[in-house]
């Protein structure tokens, strides 16, 4: 079924009248039907969705509060939180954008607008958008991050969301987590998507190369060492574009590389750019995109050096960021976009192409609100039955959430606290140590914490939790080495996690000094300085080297949340932050 906007308009006062959708929650003067009216413009629509990590149905999801940029990045996107982020991009205050970009009065304003994302809502807003369109002139790109994140993507190894991306119409994608299944699965995955796999960055190690034993399946070569293409050619209409992807470089360091012995990744800026002209002289096209992981700082650069890309939609940060950043290179502009995370947003580019050369553009980031967006029976359907073998699991209550639980922020988060505070008490340890994930979803106060909720914070193939004795000086290089990749200048020794989360243990930082000096004033939760020379019992999860021996996390943090009725935050283990005051990337 396609919509066009009248339709889309009617059937949603249809719905409304006839009980099908829930109260939308707009304030006074609020208009929902304009939030996704765009007009369509040019000759080439892009939709992009990134980093859903798994999540098929409608959920909560609230925006950092801190997410500092240091040097180039201080004051820009996607390094602007709340107020700051409201002004830069002229977005209006107190109403339904706000709530979507931004953190501010979060738990009120969910419990006014409700629920975002939502795979049955997201097909709506895509076919009314294409249907807008001239046809064949769309294209729906998936930044990857897709296949991991719930229960059911766990358990059907990544094929629920496969199947629900080939219902939704997806024709590119990407990976990183993707990645972090068996290479063997990963193939199968990428074989029975009906869209193309595409990544220029993806290739089977020199060593691997003369008898890799996968190399009959898929869309190697032997050649080039490319695991898949390293790009492909969409027709759209009379246009040709070419869609290069780009995986996550650093998939065997940030994951663990026994899952994918033999690939390799990379930013490889040569290779790339190498992977455009070849794209540009070869094939012709009209024009040609990135689809990316890298996160929105190593885009922002590599759009700074590698010239003949249009436009870059991108991935892994997880930025909402309302609108496209144009960058100078050697060759002219390229516009850099990120579309934020968990089926929260749609980012909708509509390009203006003549002669070869991109002459205009729009841009839009549509937030996907479930209480304003019709679900699409077909999907609504497929989800049903994807979930339904482990609904019982899934559906188990654990506990209520006196606080909001919550992930995202440089720092911490308060589901990250219970996490913790779940693996000291389990483990009986004096200090815990979690990873800075900025995916899992988010429980407002006085919600019920079923197990899925747990399982969107914690499900990975690697989970085993650990209990072992670590020195001062061990957690304290840690923990500088995190820094440096949150904070170092160069985007390139980026790898676009947030600091590890911690339990029992505070500390200061100064994200702006040299490596190795950023931490200080480690000390337990009773004041107990922490010593370079003395050894402390940590628990943690998710080693990314040899696989650890203990329970899954999800059942630990399970078990812990089964012994009260109610769970709550008695202390937020969070840093003191030396001389970045004023920083908009502080809310």
């Amino acid at each position: 079924m396609n919509l066009n906007r009248r339709e889309f308009i009617r059937l949603m006062g249809l719905a409304g009248a006839a009980g099908l959708l829930p109260g939308s929650g707009l304030r006074a003067g609020e208009d929902g039907s304009a939030l996704y009216d765009m007009p369509a413009f040019g000759n080439a629509r892009i939709l992009h969705f990134t980093d859903c990590h798994a999540q098929l149905n409608p959920i909560y999801f609230r925006e950092p509060s801190v997410n500092i940029g240091m040097g180039g990045a201080y004051g820009k996107a996607p390094h602007l939180v709340g107020n700051h982020l409201l002004e830069r991009f002229s977005i209006p205050r107190g109403g339904i954008e706000e709530h979507a970009y931004t953190f501010l009065n979060f738990a009120e304003a969910a419990a006014t607008y409700g629920k975002v994302g939502g795979f049955a809502h997201l097909a709506t807003l895509v076919k009314k958008l294409r249907a807008e369109y001239a046809q064949g002139r769309s294209l729906l790109l998936d930044g990857g991050d897709t296949w991991q994140g719930s229960g059911t993507a766990l358990w059907t190894r990544g094929r629920d969301m496969v199947d629900a991306c080939n219902l939704l119409g997806v024709d590119v994608m990407t990976g990183h987590w993707e990645f972090t299944y068996q290479d063997a699965e990963v193939l199968a995955n990428a074989a029975a998507f009906n869209g193309e796999f595409v990544s220029q960055n993806c290739k089977v190690r020199e060593t691997a190369m003369f008898d890799y034993e996968l190399g009959d399946i898929g869309d190697f070569n032997e050649d080039s060492g490319h695991v898949f293409k390293p790009y492909t050619i969409r027709e759209m209409g009379d246009l040709r574009i070419a869609v290069v992807g780009q995986s996550f470089p650093y998939t065997p360091i940030a994951n663990p590389q026994r899952f994918i012995p033999d690939w390799t990744f990379g930013i490889n800026e040569d290779d790339m750019q190498d992977i455009v002209n070849q794209a540009r002289d070869e094939e012709k096209p009209d024009g040609l995109i990135l689809l990316s992981h890298n996160g929105m700082d190593v885009d922002l650069k590599m759009a700074s050096r590698v010239s003949g890309i249009d436009a870059i939609f991108g991935g892994h940060t997880h930025d909402g960021v309302p609108g496209a950043i144009s960058v100078s290179n050697s060759a002219g502009k390229t516009l850099v976009t990120n579309a934020g995370s968990n089926g929260k947003f749609l980012g909708v580019m509509d390009m203006d192409y003549k002669g070869g050369r991109l002459r205009d553009f729009r841009y839009r980031l549509l937030p996907i609100f479930s209480n304003l967006l019709q679900s699409d029976a077909d999907m609504t359907a497929q989800i049903q039955g994807s979930r339904k073998p482990y609904l019982p699991q899934l559906q188990e209550e654990l506990s209520v959430a006196e606080n909001l639980l919550y992930r995202r922020g440089n720092f911490n988060g308060s589901f990250d606290q219970i996490i913790c505070d779940a693996l000291r008490v389990e483990g009986d340890a004096q200090i815990s140590l979690s990873p800075g994930f900025r995916w899992g979803t988010t429980v407002l106060p006085g919600q019920t914490i079923t197990m899925e909720h747990v399982l969107d914070q914690t499900c990975i193939t690697y989970p085993e939790t650990y209990v072992r004795e670590m020195s001062g000086e061990d957690l304290k290089l840690i923990l500088e080495d995190v820094a440096d990749n949150l904070f170092n200048k160069d985007p390139y020794y980026q790898q676009g996690g947030d600091m590890v989360r911690l339990g029992g243990l505070d500390y200061s930082i100064e994200p702006d000094a040299a490596a190795g000096t950023r931490i200080a004033d480690m000390q337990l939760d009773d004041g107990t300085r922490i010593e370079a020379s003395k050894t402390y019992k940590v628990a943690g999860w998710a080693t990314v080297g040899s696989q650890s021996s203990g329970a899954p996390i999800w059942e630990v943090v399970a078990d812990y949340l089964r012994r009260s009725d109610s769970a709550s935050i008695s202390k937020l283990n969070t840093p003191k932050l030396k001389n970045v005051a004023g920083n908009p990337g502080i809310g």
